[in-house]
């Protein structure tokens, strides 16, 4: 079955009948037998009474006590089932009531016990939506002539029955191997799952390569279908002049781009103009993938279940397929290229006078990276120069846009001081360390992650502290994304928003705790309420401390994640309160490309003014427009197929995204755990970044690596753990290893598939005030006792 449960039941948004043609042409069932599956799904829920048939059509039956939710589960084997809506209660599943669901699965829970002020409410699978494994990471075992393998996850508790692949004697090559298996039938009631072996790794984790693990584990594509390597291959090599119509032609302006060094895909570029009046009239100009990609192709489906592209250090899973990954959605210097432009009028302190959206076609003039585009920005510093590694000569080439360069420069401070000025903030975190040839003995080796030229995936900006030139593109991108959000949401128009929610206040009292603990005075404006300018104020204070990398962790702990929704709502890190939505990277995010389409929509099909008989017009591509529109300015059916497409797959665009933040995350957690390995036995410096009941976490500062010194390593004493203040105290010795204390810790073991570093503690720490048994009621000490045998089991 080409589709999910879960993809076939979003069709049936607002108690409306669907008839089984438009399904079919909804989830892309062309071939007989996908048509042949549809049916049999659609019986057998309206057989247990999810859909019901009326005239032909099927309705989706709402049924009290019945919500959607994600498995969550443990190695212990209990779980919960995580509701999309914010603000609701986890669901509690035993083992016995998963129905065959396992660990990441998209799940119908039946509330079956209501919850009470301790107890969060019970319930059992009712459905299956969407499985979560297609395939699993396995080691292979024989037991009387049958082959099983078991997953690594423990989470995932049951074990597969495998079937031959086709291979000879591939089973028996796999016995005791660490193996990818791809899943060819779930549980089917007393039946155990099936595989078969897709790969062998290696003996073990460690025998095997870390990037096929990250590959495996997360399930992600190797490679592109024939049917859409055969669309690809169909598409233009070049721009032709029929692509030109209707578009405004911007190949004369002055066009640059400045991305990273190995940039593979250039999707951005810009130009700056004085207008007559004295404003400056900026271009921010977006590659227009979205013209090649037409929706329901199949470029487009597969664009849509990858969702974004994965960046597994200097190996990309992209998104889309050559060409557009590349020549020809790359706008290339010398190259004519289709854009999105938006050309925005600003005045000298970054205020938007007004704005507009065009499609265009541009030529680039000059191609930078971001070591180029500083060295030119500090050209008369033969000091920076050097730090950058560029030569003058190497520059020179580049003088006819010095000046360009030197006002789009000062163009994005003042933009950057128009969005602090609304209560906007960066993060200063630290920028991992790369070593040379030279020193790659002494660091963990993890190739440099690439880096969205806008919010990413934080929900806030990451300060650059070694390229300041970043911040040119940087706050160009934002102000884009602002501006196309403004626009689509002035026109009324569906669209996906990206939404970043204000933290818990509970959440920040405790960040304050902590944060004053250490010596801070942080306080909110409003106790009641949580504002973006808060933020700004503790990060201001913040970069004063000494303890600012722990307290800028802490902070980041508070955050919500980011997410996509059709409804435009508050984004927290950029001080937005009335949408902001993605529209400058289509090459490798879906949503950014889905933005591109409506607003083709909007110009191609618009319509701007009530009636034929109205005279006065508006213009659908410029901010003029804004407050004047009373009428539905797309076409009934695009506006519907449009808003019923986008509220279908946000959720499915937000895990796409975690699931590649995850996959990253895996690879470099891989590659540091390779790296301590080696070094186990030896001492090093680090920072305590963390404190809990079974010890504290401590981060390994020229390393960026974080072990675990588990309580029960502290052999000296008998540790007390002090929550509110987040540390361990001895009861005897009075030492203490409270959060931001220096220490020095000793590698004991590496785990390297969990990737977990057990430390000991040899040195550092510090001395508890006598006053601090004072606290102790207030606080609530806990005894310091062995809770968990691994810290982070369910990794």
């Amino acid at each position: 079955m080409d589709f999910s449960i879960a993809a076939l039941l979003a069709n049936f948004n607002h108690d409306k009948s669907v008839t089984l043609k438009t399904l079919e042409k909804k989830l892309n069932c062309k071939a007989a037998e996908s048509t042949r599956m549809l049916q049999i799904a659609v019986d057998a829920l309206e057989r247990i009474g999810i859909l019901e048939k009326d005239r032909g059509k099927y309705r989706r039956v709402e049924e009290d006590g019945v919500v959607e939710g994600k498995l969550r589960c443990s190695s212990k084997g209990f779980c919960f089932a995580i509701q999309d809506e914010e603000g609701s209660e986890d669901i509690y599943v035993r083992e016995s009531h998963l129905n065959t669901a396992w660990n990441g699965d998209r799940v119908l829970i039946k509330v079956t016990k209501e919850g009470s002020r301790r107890r969060s409410p019970e319930g059992e699978v009712k459905l299956i939506l969407e499985r979560a494994n297609t395939s699993v990471l396995a080691r292979v075992k024989k037991e009387d002539e049958q082959y099983q393998a078991v997953p690594l996850d423990d989470r995932l508790l049951f074990e597969l029955e495998l079937q031959p692949n086709g291979k000879p004697g591939i089973l028996q090559q796999a016995v005791d191997q660490l193996v990818h298996i791809e899943i060819l039938r779930y549980p089917l009631g007393q039946e155990p799952p099936k595989g078969r072996v897709a790969q062998i790794l290696g003996s073990d984790a460690e025998a095997a390569s870390d990037l096929d693990i990250v590959y495996c584990k997360h399930d992600l594509p190797r490679s592109f279908s024939e049917e859409v390597l055969e669309a690809a291959r169909a598409l233009p090599t070049r721009v032709r002049k029929a692509d030109m119509k209707n578009r405004v032609d911007l190949r004369e302006q002055m066009t640059l781009t400045i991305d990273g060094p190995d940039a593979k895909a250039i999707d951005d570029a810009l130009t700056l103009q004085k207008t007559d009046s004295g404003h400056w009239r900026l271009g921010v100009h977006i590659s227009d993938i979205s013209y090649y990609v037409p929706m329901g192709s199949a470029i487009d489906r597969e664009a849509q279940k990858r969702g974004t592209s994965v960046y597994l250090g200097e190996e990309e899973v992209p998104l889309l397929p050559p060409p557009l990954s590349g020549t020809l959605g790359s706008l290339l210097a010398g190259k004519d290229r289709l854009a999105l432009s938006l050309i925005a009028t600003l005045d000298d302190a970054g205020s938007v006078v007004e704005f507009e959206i065009q499609p265009t076609i541009v030529n680039v003039d000059y191609q930078l990276n971001y070591q180029q585009a500083q060295a030119i920005l500090e050209r008369s510093e033969a000091e920076a120069l050097e730090r950058l590694g560029i030569k003058e000569k190497d520059i020179k080439k580049f003088e006819p846009i010095y000046e360009l360069l030197d006002q789009l420069f000062q163009l994005s401070q003042a933009v950057k001081q128009q969005r602090h000025a609304r209560g906007a903030f960066e993060l200063n975190l630290p920028e991992e360390s790369f070593p040379t040839e030279a020193d790659s003995k002494q660091k963990p080796y993890v190739s440099p992650k690439f880096q969205y030229d806008d919010e990413g995936a934080l929900g806030a900006m990451v300060v650059s502290a070694h390229l300041p030139a970043r911040i040119v593109v940087t706050e160009f991108m934002l102000l884009a994304n602002h501006l196309v959000a403004d626009h689509l949401k002035a026109l009324s128009v569906p669209a996906i928003y990206r939404v970043h929610r204000t933290p818990d206040p509970a959440d920040v009292q405790e960040l304050i705790k902590l944060a004053n603990n250490m010596g801070l005075d942080l306080q909110l404006k409003d106790e009641e309420t949580v504002h973006s300018r808060d933020y700004q104020n503790f990060v201001e204070q913040f970069a004063n401390s000494k303890a600012e990398k722990v307290l800028t962790y802490l902070l980041l702990d508070s955050f919500k994640p980011a997410f996509y929704s059709v409804h435009p709502d508050t984004h927290f890190g950029l001080a937005l309160e009335a949408g902001y939505t993605h529209f400058a990277s289509p090459m490798r995010r879906y949503p950014d490309l889905l933005v591109h389409r409506v607003l083709h929509a909007v110009f191609d099909q618009g319509r701007d003014r009530r009636s034929t008989r109205s005279k006065e017009r508006v213009n659908l591509h410029h901010s003029s427009s804004h407050g004047k529109i009373n009428w539905g300015v797309l076409p009934p059916d695009i506006h519907h197929e449009l808003e019923d497409h986008f509220s279908r797959i946000t959720v499915h665009l937000t895990e796409r995204e975690r699931l590649a933040q995850d996959a990253e995350a895996d690879l470099e957690g891989l590659k540091k755990a390779e790296f301590m390995q080696a070094h186990t036995g030896e001492v090093f410096h680090g920072l305590i970044t963390g404190v809990q009941s079974y010890g504290f976490f401590v981060e390994i500062e020229e390393l960026l690596v974080e072990g675990l010194v588990h309580v029960s390593s502290l052999k000296d004493d008998w540790y007390e753990y002090r929550s509110r203040q987040q540390k361990l105290v001895g009861r005897k010795n009075r030492k203490q290893y409270r959060l931001g204390d220096r220490v020095e810790v000793q590698v004991k073991s590496v785990d390297y598939y969990r990737q977990q570093i057990d430390l000991l503690a040899v040195g550092g720490g510090s001395e508890a005030a006598d006053d601090d048994d004072d606290d102790d009621l207030e606080d609530g000490v806990e005894s310091a006792v062995d809770e968990t045998d691994g810290y982070d089991e369910d990794n």
